[in-house]
């Protein structure tokens, strides 16, 4: 057909090819993508994570979008997280942006797709764990986490702990590490609705007051990683548990950040 539109001119079919491909993409490019895929790339002290949507779970199952996916979160990694330069960096062996291999990729392939978000974390000295849920191959599934832990311990009982703490943060969901790390606009609005509920009992003042501190100190166990129950035992705060793995490990351990 494209030959055909060009009289038989190879360079121009290609170029009437090239441009069906842009014009199919922008077609699609106000279509909802909430499916896809997370990927992580991790280099031991410097993890990235990615997450690449696509419009259906059958996409994200099409070994063409996993190649995509692989090679972004690995250029996550030299982009530190930002995701503008992300989109503008030179995709391997294309020759074109990742932006522009994902307007190729649309073409091709027939959904809207977009580059949503991308994050580094990166330490010192220690490891980057990582952990990802509903693998479809390593490295690329539907949730991911990867964990700061700094430490000049053993590198591979720090790497098991790091493992463990993203499965974790994957199930619980916290907002921080610590009380410390949480946006203070979070724990006023909290406390707001807490001393409200608390009003509603009827108490005195200062019985309110209490229960107010109260229902704060049970929101920063539960909303805190190191506060939290660990998951894998069921009984342990996670702080416990890294103060524990201290030992194995031969050096302290510093949880410096997640990113779920």
């Amino acid at each position: 057909k494209a030959l055909e539109e060009t009289g038989g001119d190879m360079e121009a079919a290609i170029d009437w090819l090239r441009t069906r491909g842009l014009a199919k993409a922008a077609k699609k490019a106000g279509r909802v993508a909430a499916e896809g895929l997370v990927g992580v790339a991790n280099e031991g002290v410097r993890a990235a994570i990615v997450e690449v949507n696509s419009e259906t779970d059958f996409v994200a199952r099409n070994e063409q979008f996993q190649s995509v996916v692989g090679n972004i979160g690995k250029l996550a990694i030299e982009a530190n997280g930002d995701i503008e330069k992300l989109a503008e960096m030179p995709y391997p062996g294309s020759g074109r942006s990742v932006s522009a291999e994902l307007t190729d990729a649309i073409a091709k392939i027939g959904e809207n797709m977009n580059l949503r978000r991308a994050a580094v974390i990166e330490v010192r000295d220690g490891v980057v764990g990582a952990y990802v849920h509903n693998t479809v191959k390593p490295g690329m599934g539907k949730l991911g986490v990867i964990v700061g832990l700094e430490s000049t311990g053993d590198k591979a009982a720090l790497a098991d702990l790091g493992k463990q703490l993203a499965m974790h943060i994957a199930n619980t969901n916290p907002l921080s590490v610590s009380p410390d790390d949480i946006d203070p606009a979070v724990v006023a609005k909290e406390r707001e609705i807490f001393a409200e509920q608390a009003k509603e009992s009827g108490k005195p003042a200062e019985v309110v007051a209490k229960m107010v501190e109260g229902r704060v100190r049970k929101f920063f166990e539960e909303s805190t990683l190191l506060a939290q129950t660990f998951v894998i035992d069921g009984e342990s705060k996670v702080q416990d548990v890294v103060k524990k793995a201290e030992a194995a490990v031969g050096a302290p351990i510093k949880v410096t950040g997640f990113v779920r």
